[in-house]
């Protein structure tokens, strides 16, 4: 009989849970019969099942006084005769039922022999695990006989076929505690084509997880044994395929339990499916692979519940080209990340140890002779220190086996110590490609040096498909979530804290609002405003989810609490990974918090000048701050400006080498209006009413007048060129007469006296006129001289601050490169929607920091 036709699929015990599931299962087989294939499907028991028995194993042997094992029976049928009653005809129900209680007095038997013995060997139980297999087996069978196709199909009990080696003592362990079952490939082969030829068939239901030996004993193939058994077959028949239906849509690039974002890798390589099972991956077991690796027989991993999910194929390798490799970004070798729980990492150094051969030897031997696992091995080119991660709960044992293998070294000091980190995590990372694309090991310590997480080892084969880390267990789950993020295989979520949801504050919400979908879509970047509070009152989401901004205002209104800024805080830091608060204030209260906020490790996104106009001392403070707080960022660019980019073009003239001479600017959009409206002609308190009726200033004039405003802006631009500069030291000639400036005169006194001070202005713009020129409110830094001024001067009309027109801020930039004609930054300088697309464009910029695609998505 040609075999080569044959596909093989494994259907897990989450696929056979109760009557419903089965039935679904016997459906996709006869759909996939009905597409022309000749079926071979391998079969775990029902969903616990396998659990119950060993544990009546354990509760006879241990004659446990709380439960008897005749309970166990007792549920064992209980659950089989509810399947079958509602999965089988009447007249396919007797047959089972008779087999099934055949099987449970021997079960019985089986287990009062335990009971009297207070004991079971391996054999026996092997032997009692294995009946679940043959009970689910049957149940589909009958299904299938049942049914209304028409087709041939027989069951097969794999015992009569797979044939196991015996056990070597030097084979290990297949990870349950049971020695690795190896296979005879010869008996086995033999006796499925005798098998085959004695039932032709179209569709073989067989058990999973048994097998004999070869003195023809029962036995199984360890837990997990399901899937080696759907591969073993798969070996034998040469199967086009082996499918494993489980209940996941296959292999996700990260537990989706820890990275909600986690994908489906659509493909693997066995290489890059084996270290991913190794470390954690559930839906793989690394011996399922072995015996299709050497025939190319690719495996697929699919989803019983979501059977039209395309699920995860695992081939042969796919090398990329040499051309396509130059070209690829460092993220596409990265196929998935995985971790391993419950490690301890044991750590032997001392100057001993330096040249000395065989130090590896003797500690890896310990470890052997005391039966550890070694999972991770890391030494220093120094050789002063070695260290193997191993079980947790093998540590104590570690430890005490390499003291007892350098008592000597330990006593004459030439090893310094053996200590144990417990509670320590792996990270994997795996990825066929990555050895031929640089920049995957830059980029995966980036991404965790910007979550604030520190490596303890790290380990990388020579083939570079898998880069261990190793962590400590509290921060896996971050860690996870940020290397997942930085290889763009989930989207990088920035939670957001708005304080001050005035004017500039409700208009940011509204842009993030409005771009959140594209930036997730294109950008993969996810801005979740997770808190927003004003001085008396807070809003902050739930444990999980973002605050909904569409109905922000009703549910500020209906479920603010009292405004706790600690508390905003500690919310936005839990939220993600990646925390931000945008302070859309001008409070110098809220700028205070701002050096223990970047110290804990948020970041800040903030248009308020007090915190970078306010003493050196503190100016200064920020920066250790950042540093402290495990590169936190601190963007700033609407202190100045609005959303004109005059702070970071200051930044990219300096990192590339330029030097500055001089600043000057228009940095006022309120005096920018009166004074392109002043020429003298008519009165300055005139304008100055105007401009207020119109919104121009703030509700009291005299802030704009003052030059405060513009003197902390000269402050904040001079320190970023360099110099140390305290607000007091700048010179400002304030517009409001000294008469009017006391707190004891309103506003409207102000208002109203102010035109008793018009002559010395207009005269001033009556000579500018007359000369061909304009009065301008500038601020000024001279570089070279190192001094600051906030004053009003004259310009040409012809001059670019002379053709100045409406509210615009316009900025020249004097540097050595640009001397002769310095560089000019023109465009709104105020205004809620410049100010809030200002600190919207920095919250980006921090994005891109952090790890986020600086082009599209494709």
């Amino acid at each position: 009989m040609d075999q080569s036709g044959w596909f093989v699929h494994k259907f897990g015990g989450s696929s056979l849970a109760d009557a419903e599931r089965i039935a679904n299962v016997a459906t996709l087989i006869q759909k996939e019969y009905k597409a022309g294939r000749k079926l071979f499907v391998v079969l775990s028991a029902v969903y616990g099942v396998t659990n119950k028995l060993i544990s009546m194993v354990e509760t006879a042997s241990g004659r446990d006084k709380e439960r008897h094992f005749l309970e166990g029976i007792e549920e064992l049928r209980d659950m089989h005769e509810v399947i079958a009653e509602r999965l089988l005809p009447v007249e396919a129900r007797g047959p089972f039922l008779a087999s099934l209680n055949a099987d449970l007095r021997d079960l019985r038997d089986l287990l009062r022999a335990v009971w009297i013995a207070r004991t079971a060997s391996e054999n026996l139980k092997e032997m009692i695990a294995g009946y679940g297999e043959m009970w689910s087996t049957q149940l589909v069978w009958s299904k299938l006989r049942s049914s209304t196709t028409t087709f041939s199909c027989s069951w097969m009990d794999a015992r009569d076929v797979l044939v196991v080696r015996r056990p070597n003592m030097n084979q290990g362990s297949s990870g349950s505690g049971l020695p690795r079952r190896l296979l005879n490939w010869q008996k086995s082969q033999s006796r499925l084509d005798g098998w085959i030829k004695a039932n032709p068939t179209d569709v073989v239901v067989c058990t999973g997880f048994i097998a004999s030996d070869e003195d023809g004993v029962g036995t199984t193939l360890g837990r997990n044994g399901s899937d080696y058994s759907a591969a073993c077959f798969a070996k034998l028949l040469q199967a086009k395929v082996c499918e494993i239906w489980t209940d996941v849509d296959g292999v996700y690039s990260a537990d989706p339990r820890q990275v909600p974002d986690a994908l489906v890798i659509r493909s693997l390589s066995y290489k890059e499916a084996s270290e991913l099972a190794y470390f954690g991956a559930k839906v793989l077991h690394p011996d399922s692979m072995t015996p299709l690796v050497n025939d190319s027989i690719p495996m697929r991993i699919r989803n019983s519940f979501r059977p039209q999910a395309e699920g995860t194929l695992v081939r042969a390798e796919q090398k990329l080209s040499e051309k396509l490799v130059k070209v690829l970004d460092s993220s596409v070798g990265v196929k998935g990340f995985s971790t391993m729980q419950n490690v301890a990492l044991v750590n032997v150094e001392g100057a001993g140890m330096i040249g000395v051969p065989g130090i590896a030897g003797r500690m890896f031997t310990a470890l052997y002779n005391s039966n550890i696992s070694c999972i991770l091995i890391a030494q220093a080119s120094s050789e002063y220190s070695i260290c193997a991660a191993v079980p947790r709960d093998a540590a104590d044992t570690a430890k005490a086996a390499i003291e007892n293998a350098f008592r000597f070294e330990l006593a004459e000091k030439l090893i310094a110590a053996v200590n144990v980190e417990r509670d320590v995590s792996i990270l994997a990372v795996v990825g066929e490609n990555m050895a031929r694309i640089p920049g995957v090991c830059a980029r995966l310590f980036d991404s965790l040096l910007n979550a604030g997480i520190n490596v303890m080892a790290m380990a990388q084969g020579s083939s570079e498909r898998n880069i261990s880390v190793v962590l400590r267990a509290e921060d896996e789950t971050r860690a996870l979530r940020a290397v997942h993020a930085a290889f763009y295989l989930s989207r990088l979520t920035l939670a957001v804290g708005v304080i001050g949801p005035g004017v500039v504050g409700s208009v940011l919400i509204n842009q993030l609002k409005e771009q959140r979908e594209f930036l997730r879509k294109e950008f993969g970047v996810d801005l979740q405003v997770r808190a927003i509070t004003t001085s008396r009152k807070m809003l902050i989401s739930g444990t999980d989810d973002a605050i909904d901004l569409d109905s922000w205002k009703q549910e500020f209104d209906s479920r603010a609490q009292d405004a706790d800024i600690e508390k905003f805080a500690a919310h936005l830091k839990s939220s993600s990974m990646h925390s931000v608060i945008c302070d859309c204030t001008a409070s110098p209260i809220i700028s205070d918090y701002y050096e223990s906020w970047l110290t804990s490790g948020l970041h800040i996104v903030t248009p308020n000048k007090k915190a970078n106009s306010s003493s050196m001392e503190q100016y200064n403070a920020l920066r250790v701050a950042m540093k402290q707080g495990n590169r936190s960022h601190f963007f700033y660019e609407a202190n100045v400006g609005a959303g004109l980019p005059i702070i970071s073009t200051i930044r990219d003239l300096l990192r590339t080498g330029d030097r500055f001479l001089e600043i000057q600017g228009i940095f006022s959009g309120t005096l920018s209006y009166i004074f392109n409206e002043f020429d003298g002609s008519e009165p300055f308190s005139s304008i100055v009413n105007r401009a207020k009726q119109n919104g121009f200033t703030e509700p009291d004039p005299r802030e704009d007048l003052s030059g405060m405003d513009v003197a902390r802006k000269v402050v904040i631009l001079a320190r970023e060129v360099g110099l140390d500069v305290e607000l007091e030291d700048v010179p400002v000639a304030s517009l409001v007469p000294e008469a009017l400036a006391g707190s004891d005169v309103s506003i409207d006194q102000f208002m109203e006296r102010l035109p008793e001070f018009d002559d010395n202005l207009s005269v001033a713009a009556s000579e500018a006129a007359a000369s061909g020129e304009k009065l301008r409110y500038v601020g000024v830094v001279n570089v070279a001289e190192r001094k600051c001024a906030v004053e009003l001067r004259r310009y040409p009309e012809t001059h670019s601050f002379g053709s100045l027109k409406g509210s615009d801020n316009i900025i020249l930039f004097r540097t050595v490169r640009y001397d002769a004609q310095p560089l000019t930054i023109r465009g709104p300088g105020a205004g809620a929607d410049v100010t809030a697309a200002g600190v919207f464009a920095d919250v980006l910029r921090l994005a891109a920091y952090l790890g986020a695609p600086s082009a599209a998505e494709s």
